[in-house]
């Protein structure tokens, strides 16, 4: 069964980083596309950014582009999201997941990590 953790959420100030971390189990991390979600408090889960099983393309949300970068590393069975200039509007439980194709779809991601909390104080 595929797991995935995710890590490297926290508390930081608007304008500062954070670089999360999801690490997934077995041997077929490679096979997989992956992505980050995010959920607030009082809202509905929704894309941040995907990245394609080789990295030859990527997906953001408009909210996050130009600040967060998607990147993974297979051979460490690792998935980053690596977030400048953070808002508070940020703030959320983020996600990582995976999927049997490249698409910002949830809808197509069949495992997900159980999050990790990012807050974004203004």
């Amino acid at each position: 069964q595929v797991q995935l953790v995710e890590s490297g959420g926290g508390l930081v100030q608007a304008g500062g980083s954070l670089r999360l971390s999801c690490t997934v189990s077995g041997r077929t991390f490679g096979g997989y596309t992956m992505g980050w979600f995010r959920q607030a408090p009082g809202k509905e889960r929704g894309f941040v950014a995907d990245i394609s099983r080789t990295s030859w393309a990527s997906d953001y949300a408009d909210s996050v582009k130009g600040r967060f970068r998607i990147s993974r590393d297979n051979a460490k069975n690792t998935l980053y999201l690596q977030m400048d200039s953070l808002k508070p509007e940020d703030t959320a439980v983020y996600y990582c997941a995976a999927a049997g194709k490249f698409t910002p779809n949830p809808e197509a991601y069949n495992y997900w990590g159980r999050g990790t909390q990012v807050t974004v104080s203004s």
